[in-house]
């Protein structure tokens, strides 16, 4: 296929450029027809010179207005007609004095007088003026509209796509594809109650993903528990190396916060944390209000910022052969999509807490549940005792898992 030697760009890609060349075309036009009608009319070639000294005047007096006008474009409706009008009526009423006066320096025989002429000239310039003024505002108020739909598409196209990336980002494929092997490992071990546990948990899991929409909230509580579901998935994987510590406040246990937000960073504590070490880590959950203020944090006794995986961590990825391979959720994912549902009203820190290790602090403003906003619980498996610390309401006793 024949590609062109340039390639066309939009009229008003460069809007200064674009009005520059409206200006010098509009009125270049308007010289054009009234040496067309001097022509008609016999004129002599003296009179071009007047003509183009009223064509100048013209277009001088509608660059002041240009300027006035985008000053008066973004005011109130009532605000930029009125004063444009006025301001209309008084660059006419100066282009009709120049006119009649140049007019006056060229014809000083003639038998009408000053004012008679500055009344036929100024129902000329008006008309003129006044059609420059329409059109400024009419083009500038198209492109206007242009960049509103633009934004507004723009916007629609990030929300889309984080949408889409939270949907990606919900369940990640490794840890769906280790589940799924392990249950596998299970069946083959004929070991099928530990394998039936597995797949109940999975379930739970997976619905929980589906019933909630990408950009919904769910309570404290909701969390809590979709969050033991996923541990006690984890926790089949990685025993005892996988040790856990939730300390909820009862009064956070109905407010809202964004769903399937925890668990990405527990699994990011996971696969940095409990993975990498022999002795396995602890993953500590801590959630309280503190005035209007929902805080959580989420913090692992992991090597921490020290550790030269770092970089992995933040980004989400590591490398396989020199190739990215997706972890799951890195926290710039996690921070962006606080962006987008808070718009800057949310606090997200990283530390590196006194004890060691690596904890992530998240405030975001305490919103709680109404009768009409509360979403069905998942349901989860009642566990043997555990031998982790878990400081959790009675409301979550319940529903916990075991934390090991």
């Amino acid at each position: 296929m024949a590609v062109l030697p340039v390639q066309p760009t939009p009229f008003f890609a460069n809007k200064n450029q674009a009005f520059w060349r409206l200006q010098l075309a509009g009125w270049g036009g308007v010289l054009a027809l009234r040496i067309m009608s001097a022509l008609a009319n016999d004129q002599p070639w003296s009179f071009f010179l007047v003509l183009l000294v009223f064509t100048v005047t013209g277009f001088s007096i509608s660059l002041i207005l240009s300027v006035v006008y985008r000053q008066l474009i973004t005011r109130p409706p009532l605000v930029t007609w009125g004063v444009s009008l006025i301001v209309l009526l008084f660059a006419v009423g100066i282009h009709a004095i120049i006119d009649t006066w140049i007019v006056g320096l060229y014809r000083p025989d003639t038998e009408s007088g000053f004012v008679q002429r500055l009344v036929g000239v100024y129902g000329y310039d008006l008309v003129l003026l006044g059609a420059w003024s329409a059109l400024y505002y009419a083009i500038n108020f198209f492109l206007q509209v242009e960049e509103q739909q633009d934004r507004l598409l723009a916007l629609e196209g990030q929300a889309t796509s984080a949408q889409l990336a939270m949907l990606r980002y919900q369940l990640n494929p490794h840890f769906l594809f280790n589940t799924l092997n392990s249950i596998s490992t299970l069946v083959l071990l004929k070991q099928t109650t530990q394998a039936n546990a597995m797949l109940s948990r999975l379930s739970s899991f997976l619905r929980y993903t589906l019933i909630h929409e990408p950009g919904g909230r769910v309570t404290v509580e909701q969390e809590i528990d979709t969050l033991k579901l996923y541990l006690d998935i984890e926790r089949m994987r990685f025993e005892d190396r996988l040790r856990t510590s939730f300390m909820i406040d009862d009064e956070a246990c109905d407010a809202l916060m964004p769903s399937l937000l925890l668990q990405p960073l527990v699994e990011n504590s996971i696969k940095y944390a409990v993975s990498p070490q022999e002795s396995g880590a602890e993953i500590r959950v801590d959630v309280r209000l503190i005035g209007p203020t929902l805080r959580i944090m989420v913090s692992d006794t992991g090597p921490g910022l020290k550790d030269s995986a770092t970089d992995k961590r933040m980004s989400g990825k590591t490398f396989d052969g020199g190739e990215a391979v997706s972890t799951g959720v890195g926290l710039d994912n996690i921070r962006n999509r606080l962006a987008q549902a808070y718009e800057g009203e949310h606090r997200f820190e990283i530390r590196e807490p006194a004890e060691g290790g690596f904890g992530v602090i998240i405030e975001i403003p305490a919103e709680f549940a109404t009768e009409t906003t509360a979403q069905p619980r998942v349901a989860t498996e009642k566990q043997g005792s555990p031998e982790g610390t878990e400081l959790v309401p009675p409301r979550f006793a319940q529903g916990s898992s075991q934390s090991t």
